[in-house]
């Protein structure tokens, strides 16, 4: 595929573009599946991530759970204006 030009806009304090469909396609990107970033040789590259997003994550806190590793660091506290919320 040719290379094509794309605008880099202002979103919100960052900054974006548009990937247009057919290219994400191509490389089998999507906005469920997101992407790895990287700076390769002075170029930004998008690739499949290698692994889900929190991927082991569950099994992992559950081994901190099984280990007894799991108390809040802060403990319980309440705002003093939580009575006033209605919910």
């Amino acid at each position: 595929m040719r290379p094509i030009h794309v605008t880099i806009r202002q979103i919100g304090n960052s900054q974006g573009v548009v990937i247009p469909k057919p290219m994400l396609a191509q490389v089998g990107l999507d906005s469920q599946v997101g992407a790895e970033m990287t700076i390769e040789n002075g170029a930004l590259v998008l690739r499949r991530p290698s692994a889900p997003v929190r991927s082991g994550w569950a099994e992992a806190s559950i081994k901190v759970a099984e280990a007894g590793d799991d108390e809040l660091v802060m403990g319980e506290f309440g705002n003093s204006d939580d009575a006033e919320l209605a919910w």
